[in-house]
C-alpha cells in the first residue's frame, strides 16, 4: 500500500519526532512530507536533522524559518518548485546568530562544529509539492503541499516564496484566513497556522484545505496524517518548549 504522510511543524522537537517516526513504517511506497519549520524554538535542532536525514523517504517543503536560513547561507532558491543551490564548498562553523530564523528567532543549542548538517538537509527542499491521491477516500483528488498556504486563484508556481511560507490572512484588511473561501480543486495541505487539532476545511463535500500544525513546541502535539486512509498519528509534546505562541 502506498503511504503518503504529511508532517506538521516540528520546531526542534526531536524527542516527539523520534516517537512519531517509529510509528511510520518505511517501505517502497512510503513518502513523508515535512511541511517545514524544522528547527527553531525547540530544544534539539540537531536531533531533528539527524532523524530526518537518516530516512530516504522524507521530503521537505520549506517554511518561513527555512526561507531565512536559505538567504543567510547563500542557498538561493531557483524557483518555487525547484531545488536550491547547494552549499558552497567549505561552508560550516555557523553559530546560533548565523542561523537565526524568521523575525530573528534564535536557534537553540547549536553546535557550530555540526551546524552544517542543519543546512545540508535543506538541499532536499522545495516550496511546494504536488500529487494526486491514488487510492482511499480521496482517490483521484489532486493535492498541494505548502508551508503556510496559497493565494486563492493564483498558481503556487507563480507565487513568491514569501507568500507560500507566510500567508495566513488575506483581503484588504487581512481579516479572512486564506482557506475560508477556498473551494479547490486541489486539497492544500499546510502548516504554519497553529490549531489545537488538525484544521479541516471542506467545500462541496470535499476536503480542500488541511492544516497540520498542532503546536507541539508550545505544549500541543506533533501530528502526521496519511492521505490514503485519512488517519492520524499524534504524539503529545513532552513539555511546552516555547512559552509564547508565534509563527
Amino acid at each position: 500500500m502506498t503511504s503518503t504522510w504529511f508532517l506538521g511543524d516540528i520546531h526542534g522537537c526531536a524527542e516527539e519526532l523520534a516517537e512519531l517516526l517509529q510509528r511510520i513504517e518505511s517501505g517502497p511506497g512510503t513518502r513523508i512530507i515535512s511541511l517545514g519549520d524544522l528547527y527553531h524554538r525547540g530544544p534539539d535542532p540537531h536531533g531533528v536533522a539527524q532523524l530526518l536525514s537518516a530516512r530516504h523517504d522524507v521530503e521537505l517543503v520549506f517554511g518561513n524559518h527555512e526561507l531565512v536560513l536559505l538567504r543567510r547561507s547563500g542557498m538561493v532558491p531557483v524557483g518555487p518548485d525547484g531545488k536550491v543551490q547547494a552549499l558552497n564548498e567549505g561552508a560550516g562553523g555557523y553559530d546560533a546568530d548565523d542561523l537565526r530564523g524568521d523575525g530573528g528567532t534564535v536557534l537553540r543549542n547549536v553546535d557550530p562544529e555540526r551546524s552544517i548538517e542543519l543546512l545540508r538537509f535543506l538541499e532536499r527542499g522545495v516550496f511546494c509539492l504536488r500529487g494526486e491521491a491514488e487510492e482511499g477516500p480521496f482517490r483521484g483528488q489532486p493535492w498541494l503541499a505548502v508551508h503556510a498556504g496559497i493565494i486563492p486563484g493564483q498558481a503556487p508556481e507563480q507565487t513568491p516564496p514569501m507568500e507560500l511560507t507566510h500567508v495566513r490572512q488575506i483581503g484588504r484588511w487581512r481579516k479572512r484566513y486564506w482557506y475560508e473561501n477556498y473551494e479547490g480543486p486541489e486539497m492544500v495541505i499546510f502548516g504554519h497556522t497553529t490549531f489545537q487539532i488538525p484544521r479541516r476545511q471542506e467545500a462541496n463535500g470535499r476536503l480542500v484545505a488541511h492544516g497540520l500544525d498542532t503546536a507541539c513546541v508550545y505544549g500541543g502535539c506533533l501530528t502526521a496524517w496519511r492521505l490514503e486512509d485519512d488517519e492520524y498519528e499524534v504524539v503529545p509534546a513532552k513539555k511546552a518548549w516555547a512559552q509564547e505562541l508565534r509563527d
